[in-house]
């Protein structure tokens, strides 16, 4: 969904409207229906390993198991609903900035620093002049179409897809070529990817970036390339 102001001069695309509704309607009633059904589910799934809970919900009595297990489902479909959209990836274009704002976290980038933008693999890239990615945040709930409207209203570049795509190669431990210390960075941000530790993933990638290492990932996989172009070493290049 965009939202143009122009007497503010900037563009917001945030996720559709149609998307909003459905956070806010299918899981709380999944919730209130599961719910519904506990007491059911409870009879069927006694001896399996959640049996001692599941006594536990069967000792409530009536009417207060009937009652408040779907107001329970309903609460606790709410709160995924509210942590979707609290994970949500606003995008906010200005002839004078950008700004990315997700989880709290809110980037701002000068026009001056923005080369181009585009989407690579559901993901948002800001490049920079020397190469560098800005930011890459994950946008699969955004429109492509009105992300490019945004930008390229506001005078900035939206490619079609990455221009340095033939660069990036998979990342192996020991691998030759990289600047200091990113081998010790990436087999951290590695430990991180297999713990699904998305706090450490983003801190990781930014602090290759200032050594002028772009990563990006395939499920648990690291690819990288070097910002200023300088060419790595044969190996396996990106899918």
């Amino acid at each position: 969904m965009t939202n143009a102001d122009g007497r503010s001069g900037h563009t917001i695309v945030r996720q559709q409207w149609w998307s909003h509704l459905l956070l806010w309607l299918v899981f709380p009633l999944v919730g209130a229906g599961l719910g519904w059904l506990l007491p059911t589910l409870s009879d069927w799934l006694v001896g399996s390993p959640f049996e001692g809970p599941l006594k536990l919900i069967q000792s409530i009595p009536d009417p207060w198991l009937a009652v408040g297990a779907p107001i329970v489902g309903a609460l606790l479909g709410l709160t995924v609903s509210a942590i979707a959209l609290h994970e949500a990836l606003v995008v906010t274009v200005a002839d004078e900035r950008v700004n990315l704002k997700r989880e709290g976290r809110s980037l701002d980038f000068d026009r001056s620093a923005v080369s181009a933008a585009f989407v690579d693999a559901k993901h948002l890239v800001l490049l920079g002049h020397d190469g560098v990615e800005l930011a890459r945040e994950r946008c699969d709930d955004l429109s492509v179409a009105e992300l490019a409207a945004a930008f390229t209203g506001h005078g900035y570049r939206f490619l079609d897809e990455d221009p340095h795509k033939s660069e990036f190669r998979r990342w192996v431990p020991g691998m030759s070529g990289l600047p200091d210390g990113a081998d010790a960075v990436l087999t951290a941000r590695q430990k991180a990817l297999d713990k699904g530790n998305s706090r450490d993933i983003h801190e990781l990638r930014e602090e290759l970036s200032k050594i002028g290492v772009v990563v990006r990932q395939e499920k648990k996989r690291q690819y990288l390339r070097l910002a200023q172009g300088t060419p790595l070493p044969p190996g396996t290049p990106r899918s």
